[in-house]
């Protein structure tokens, strides 16, 4: 409960779902899962309404019974109806068999069910909202709208932050997810207006050293040992990073927890100082944020990296063809923190050991095998 608690006001207080995860301990690819229940929307805290009984009161109840009261003797000492007092009793087990500690649970289990929203009991509104959502109205345009075309029916009026709930929390069940696609910016959660991007380096990565100053004989493959890089996402938010050799095609994939730049970095430096000396002499990244620390990659592993320019993948068209190949092994959907470092060695091996018609043939450890001289 303190866990859940915590998650949902990290969430609220604009924290991503890669530092909640390193808050709580736990994959950012469940915190997705968690908060897409609800649509990034937590539940307000529960209340007892204020005409309902009380679990002190639920306590004395129980004693009047034990105690052989009548139920107008109980109802007089509780300032009750003697009609609340009998219901209670009888809906949970009569005299003999009625317990202030189960009454109690039951009655908080009866509260839990989902009440019936309001879009959800006034097709007319209903269908006018999902008629805008269409015409690709914002939330906030339809219930202005709404309050000017009919100024004098209050029924017909609701927030723009009812109509975002109906769309994100889907138990609702009155509008459909579609809709969501015809919002200017169609997350697949509702965000905290405290979500901010400042001090994430978004949008820009410092002192990238663009691919233009690349040397000639790593643009023309003439020589082994330059990679290039990238995640390939899966469901839950889940990612593999997946490096490939430009002269051989050589594979290799690593298991990752988040796609933020510190767990990334991390994770390829701790990959990198274990290959042998000399068979990775440079890497080439798109402009994803999760390289955003390369600086740090550099200084502990003595790798050159290169960015390319913005919205460019056929720059690094050896990786995006190796990405579509493992595809054939991990499809669109599919939830990759599932699979073990180990699991995803046997998949890079797989296709290292497969013969590709750019190599004439060749598997692409054959080629590899052939360029890099073996350390002694």
């Amino acid at each position: 409960m303190k866990a859940r608690d915590d998650l949902w006001a990290r969430w609220k207080a604009g924290e991503s779902m890669s530092d909640i995860g390193r808050a709580l301990g736990k994959h950012p690819g469940s915190i997705f899962t968690f908060l897409a229940v609800q649509g990034g929307i937590a539940r307000p805290p529960r209340r007892r309404a204020a005409r309902a009984l009380t679990e002190a009161e639920r306590e004395q109840i129980s004693r009047g019974l034990a105690a052989d009261e009548t139920i107008c003797e109980i109802a007089r000492r509780l300032a009750r109806p003697p009609s609340t007092i009998s219901r209670e009793v009888t809906r949970n087990g009569g005299r003999m068999h009625y317990r202030a500690v189960e009454a109690e649970r039951r009655a908080w289990r009866r509260a839990e069910r989902p009440k019936p929203c309001r879009l959800a009991q006034a097709p007319t509104l209903r269908a006018l909202v999902t008629a805008r959502l269409e015409r690709n109205w914002s939330p906030e345009q339809i219930a202005g709208w709404l309050k000017r075309a009919y100024p004098e029916d209050a029924h017909m009026h609701l927030s723009h932050e009812t109509i975002y709930r109906t769309l994100y929390v889907q138990a609702r069940g009155a509008l459909k997810k579609e809709l969501v696609a015809h919002l200017r910016r169609h997350h697949p959660l509702r965000r905290s207006r405290r979500y901010s991007t400042v001090g994430q380096s978004r949008g820009q990565i410092i002192d990238a050293v663009s691919i233009a100053e690349r040397p000639a004989g790593i643009e023309d493959r003439t020589v082994p040992g330059h990679w290039e890089g990238d995640l390939l996402a899966g469901a839950k938010n889940s990612h593999i990073a997946t490096l490939v050799e430009r002269q051989s095609r050589f594979v290799q994939l690593i298991k990752v927890s988040g796609k933020d730049t510190e767990t990334v970095v991390g994770a390829l430096t701790r990959h990198v100082k274990r290959l042998p000396k000399g068979l990775m002499e440079s890497l080439t990244w798109d402009r994803g944020l999760e390289m955003a620390h390369h600086k740090r990659f550099t200084i502990a592993t003595d790798i050159a990296v290169y960015f390319c320019d913005p919205q460019s993948p056929w720059q690094r068209g050896t990786n995006e063809n190796t990405n579509g190949l493992l595809r054939q092994y991990f499809p669109k959907g599919t939830d990759l923190s599932s699979h073990t470092q180990r699991q995803l060695n046997a998949i890079a091996r797989q296709l290292n050991m497969r013969p590709r018609k750019t190599l004439e043939y060749l598997t692409p450890a054959e080629k590899l095998a052939s360029t890099v001289a073996p350390t002694g």
